[in-house]
């Protein structure tokens, strides 16, 4: 079982920046975003293979999210520029023991908490 634990969430205005972090307690194949508006179904954001030679991002999010990682602490981020309203969200991190699919839901094997990001406009 895989542990994972976000961080970095919080308000912030339309065009700034925000970090999130996601520290696992276990070594995963790949790592993901996903995200939650109120009322919405989760969607895929941004995911990173183990070795970060394969990344994935959400057409809505591509040229201002980055996502990387950090094996040596089993740590993923994601860093979010130019942010809109409309990302407004829970982010949720998740976690993979497979390679494929990776933008499905389905495909994740462990979920974190989720943490609430807020931008204004």
């Amino acid at each position: 079982q895989v542990q994972l634990v976000e961080s970095g969430g919080g308000l912030v205005q339309a065009g700034g920046s925000l970090r999130l972090s996601c520290a696992a307690s276990g070594r995963t194949a790949a790592m993901g975003w996903f995200r939650q508006a109120p009322g919405k179904e989760r969607e895929f954001v941004a995911a990173v293979t183990r070795s970060s030679v394969s990344k994935y991002y959400a057409d809505s999010v591509k040229g201002r999210f980055t996502i990387s990682r950090d094996n040596a602490k089993n740590t993923v981020y994601l860093q979010m520029n130019s942010l809109k309203p409309e990302d407004t969200a829970v982010y949720y991190c998740a976690a993979s023991n497979d390679l494929q699919r990776l933008t499905q839901k389905g495909a994740y094997d462990y979920w974190g908490q989720g943490t609430q990001v807020t931008v204004s406009s």
